[in-house]
């Protein structure tokens, strides 16, 4: 046989098996009977996993079922108990994102499969035994003096080999983000916003007006002025706190994302894609004032690109931003005030604690290239849930040549814009009533015309805070969060308790294996926090339970990076 003919043979038969999901579809699963309170059927299916009360299911066609574990009778509870403390398997894979100080960043894509641990090892085993055979026979059979060739597509072959891998490979990953952490990012804007928590959403709640002034510097006008809004109450902000990695990043272009935000600045004010709903780069088309906002159709303000002015008012350390997938948005600076380093295709990077964040810069694509977490975007192009604006005035149209060169307040329920057109200065003065009245004077070199509206209602934030300057937990649930997270060597447990229970916190390792017991004892209602020290542990994934009265109440996975 033909040499180069053998070794491409070699590899295609590696890439046939190996060019599948790990997660194969075709594999065997070990089925079960459930058997449901008050149903007169069973299902067939076997366990794939238990978390915050609902157990996963996955049937004989690999749909995922998941239910209450209150709705299975006190055998299945059981199985389910014992099935969810002594998982099998836990393969994390190294993924390389970038380089981080001369080094390199990884991140840990975790998959669970706790019926076939071993199918994925089966399979690298495969890989690279076939590979050390076609290097051996190579090496023996092929004229030494030509082997400078053959190694080239050894190379290619390996390449070739890994890139048959699908997106099917690496499960996405679902991290639980500590509120306390993003609260930090808000607290310099505070009183100016308000935000509170439950245990799938961190909610901010503003007027969507900054504290830096507005408009000018705007070239391109579209005859908008800002008015304030209310995003508060079930109209509020909603960042996720359990962001999951999307396995295909969606392009912050003009073809996605072109209505509504992506994102929601640290001082309340939503930041949307830089390209307009007509595909133009607002900021190079000179549509943004001096600090890259403007007023949309509604009169609400909001920014195209990162709101880099806000490190005016906080910390360089500190994120400016929460895009809506969860994840934060930083300056020039890095978590730990380092400048910057390289960033990825979507204009961000995992930083050291393997979480990532995007950075803002003056350049395209600004701040957000892809979103990297898992977000719903609605047929009109729009990430949902959000909250809205509410215009009081139909929009206008663009004003060509006008130039606005002066914005001010206008005592405490209004503002006084100013901008030149064709060498002559006009201006639009309004302002409005607490109960919903707008006025509008349109100010020419002529004259003034005057037009009023009604809408809605001004609003209030809210400004209640707990003792520690942190909006209050609600009180009417249990929730778990640690952070950080992955760790090293300690991480910081905090939970809230509805109601005064016997708690249990324990620490398992990937094995299920019990290893600490953090806290036992009775609580009152009320929020807590105790630090476990891994000091004696090497690195891995663990699992935290919290136990009201002897059910599991919560649980958080955690990742140990030593």
């Amino acid at each position: 046989m033909n040499k180069i003919t053998f070794i491409l043979a070699v590899f295609f038969i590696c890439r046939s098996l190996l060019a599948h999901n790990i997660d194969d579809k075709n594999s065997n699963i070990e089925l079960k009977h459930w058997h449901l309170i008050g149903a007169k059927h069973e299902i067939h299916a076997s366990f794939y996993m238990y978390k915050d009360g609902k157990v996963y299911l996955e049937d004989e066609q690999h749909n995922i079922l998941n239910l209450p574990l209150t709705s299975f009778n006190d055998k299945d509870k059981k199985f389910v108990l014992e099935k969810y403390g002594k998982i099998k398997e836990i393969n994390a894979k190294l993924i390389e994102r970038n380089n981080i100080a001369n080094g390199k960043v990884t991140e840990f894509q975790n998959s669970i499969n706790s019926e076939h641990p071993a199918e994925n090892n089966i399979n690298y085993f495969l890989l690279f035994t076939v590979l050390i055979a076609a290097t051996i026979l190579v090496y023996n059979f092929t004229d030494r003096s030509k082997l400078k060739f053959v190694y080239s597509f050894i190379g290619i072959g390996i390449l070739f080999t890994i890139y048959s891998f699908t997106t099917g490979d690496i499960k996405v990953q679902q991290s639980a983000t500590n509120p306390l952490t993003i609260d930090s990012a808000f607290k310099p804007f505070k009183p100016s916003v308000y935000t509170r928590w439950d245990a799938n959403y961190f909610y901010v709640e503003s007027k969507g007006i900054p504290n830096h002034s507005m408009m000018t510097g705007i070239v391109k006008w579209q005859q908008q002025v800002p008015i304030p809004q209310c995003y508060i109450g079930t109209n509020a902000w909603q960042v996720p706190l359990n962001p999951v990695i999307a396995p295909t990043p969606v392009p912050v272009n003009p073809q996605h994302f072109i209505r509504g935000a992506v994102a929601i600045a640290a001082n309340g004010v939503p930041i949307f894609n830089p390209y307009t709903n007509t595909g133009v780069d607002a900021y190079l088309d000179g549509q943004l004032d001096n600090w890259g906002g403007h007023s949309g159709r509604a009169d609400d303000y909001h920014y195209h690109i990162a709101p880099l002015i806000l490190y005016t008012q906080t910390l360089s350390t500190l994120p400016i931003a929460y895009a809506l997938d969860g994840f934060p948005i930083y300056g020039s600076n890095e978590p730990n005030g380092t400048p910057m380093t390289t960033l990825d295709s979507n204009h961000g990077h995992y930083w050291s604690n393997g979480v990532y964040h995007y950075h803002g810069t003056m350049t395209a694509p600004y701040m957000i290239g892809r979103m990297v977490g898992r977000v719903t975007e609605d047929t009109t192009l729009q990430i949902v849930p959000q909250p809205s604006a509410h215009p009081v005035r139909p929009s206008l149209t663009p004003l060509t040549g006008a130039v606005i060169t002066g914005f001010a307040a206008n005592g405490s329920n209004g503002y006084n814009l100013t901008y030149t057109l064709s060498g002559q200065t006009y201006g639009v003065n309004y302002s409005w009533t607490q109960n919903g009245q707008y006025t509008y004077n349109f100010v020419s070199p002529t004259g003034t015309t005057t037009s009023n509206y009604t809408g809605f209602t001004q609003c209030t934030v809210p400004s209640g805070v707990n003792e520690n300057g942190n909006s209050a937990i609600p009180k009417s649930y249990n929730m778990l969060w640690a952070y950080p997270n992955p760790f090293n060597p300690t991480v910081s447990i905090n939970y809230n308790l509805a109601k005064s229970s016997n708690v249990q916190i324990k620490i398992f390792d990937a094995s299920g294996k019990q290893i600490s017991v953090v806290t036992e004892k009775f609580q009152s209602a009320g929020e807590y926090n105790v630090v476990y020290n891994s000091q004696t542990n090497s690195s891995g994934v663990f699992y935290l339970t919290l136990s009201i009265d002897g059910s599991i109440a919560d649980t958080k996975k955690l990742v140990l990076l030593k």
